[in-house]
């Protein structure tokens, strides 16, 4: 998808899928700057060699509530990465190689994750939670996952399927990971998109953040 001199590819960080669409897009659109759905301590820990430990600094800093949810959830994609072979963020990480080779700009647009993950344990509620454990149980999340070509990035329709599902059964969490982050990123770009009128500017995210960026791009052009 792309807007004006924009060019976003919406991606899943285990997806073989994800990792030829980047190759594909950086040297075919020989863009002035890539934007990546990452912040510094992202950027930090998916170049580090070491395996991340775990820290009392960061409970306090993230919040306990959103220390476990980013935990479990990088636990969860991890083991999903395994099954097809892939380390999640790869990527993230061939976008930065070839930004390298061919000596393109980098910005990192997305918001710090400790006030993501702060914002998301102030605000996550009792039923929230409880619902969310009632979940894993059920297996609710893993039958789901079933029926998904986890090498391949899901359809948009899979992908509006499944954020109304969580905008339904946890706003509070939908609010925090990508109503909040698709308005912080599509402000990031929007001043490098204007800074650079005439290059090709290529934005890596997550699939289910590409059209509340664009929409949120649009409005701050209409803003404006």
């Amino acid at each position: 998808m792309h807007y004006k001199n924009l060019y976003l590819i919406g991606t899943s960080h285990i997806a073989i899928q994800s990792i030829n669409e980047v190759k594909y897009s950086v040297e075919n659109l020989k863009p002035r700057i890539i934007a990546l759905e990452l912040d510094l301590l992202r950027l930090q820990s998916l170049l580090s060699p070491k395996k991340q430990k775990l820290k009392l600094k960061d409970v306090k800093r993230f919040g306990i509530k959103g220390f476990l949810f980013n935990f479990i959830g990088a636990y969860i994609e991890k083991k999903l990465g395994k099954l097809v072979g892939i380390k999640p963020g790869t990527e993230m990480k061939t976008a930065l190689e070839l930004a390298g080779k061919h000596k393109i700009g980098v910005a990192l647009i997305d918001q710090d994750i400790a006030i993501t993950l702060k914002n998301l344990s102030d605000r996550l509620t009792t039923k929230e939670k409880l619902r969310f454990i009632s979940d894993i149980v059920k297996g609710f999340f893993f039958k789901k996952a079933i029926s998904i070509n986890l090498r391949e990035v899901p359809s948009k329709s899979m992908i509006k399927k499944l954020t109304g599902q969580v905008k339904k059964r946890y706003p509070s969490l939908y609010k925090t990971l990508i109503e909040d982050r698709d308005l912080y990123m599509a402000k990031v770009l929007y001043k490098i998109i204007n800074q650079y009128p005439k290059d090709n500017i290529l934005a890596i995210v997550g699939a289910g953040h590409v059209d509340g960026i664009i929409k949120n791009i649009k409005r701050s052009k209409n803003e404006g």
